[in-house]
């Protein structure tokens, strides 16, 4: 699993796969499973059109509408994370730990940007008196290009 995964640190994918479905009602059917193994596997926060490509590969008799039923019931059953920005296609991130993304730009990629603790604290003790946040979105948008050169 890589090392963003949603899961239990101590539960395989499979295993967590099995339990939120069946917490739903549903099971682990192989178009299920071969759709979260892809987003376990990537790092890219694919939209809907990218896994659909590469499942193509390993099922070739997947339609794009199996694609978005999975990802729809992945998302419900809290596997996977829905990420959206301004108009453009939805993309899915594993990693449900509470973290922020940078979205570049320049090239359309997404990146997670890890968020210690501290500053977590720190962004829910910024709401008003008597609100609560069931979660934080924070999305940096920008070149990755300006840090490579940064870099130099």
């Amino acid at each position: 699993m890589p090392p963003n995964a949603s899961t239990k640190d101590t539960a395989s994918p499979h295993a967590a796969l099995n339990e939120k479905l069946g917490a739903s009602g549903l099971r682990a059917t192989r178009q299920r499973e071969l759709i979260y193994h892809i987003l376990l596997d990537s790092t890219d926060h694919p939209s809907a059109d990218e896994v659909f490509a590469r499942a193509k590969s390993e099922m070739p008799s997947i339609s794009l509408a199996t694609v978005y039923n999975c990802l729809e019931t992945l998302a419900r059953c809290d596997l996977v994370k829905p990420v959206n920005f301004e108009r453009e296609p939805t993309r899915y991130c594993p990693n449900l730990k509470e973290h922020a993304h940078f979205h570049d730009i320049d090239s359309g990629r997404v990146f997670d940007v890890e968020l210690d603790p501290e500053t977590i604290l720190r962004l829910r003790s910024s709401l008003p008196r008597g609100m609560d946040a069931s979660s934080i979105e924070i999305t940096f948008r920008g070149s990755a290009r300006s840090a490579r050169k940064s870099a130099r």
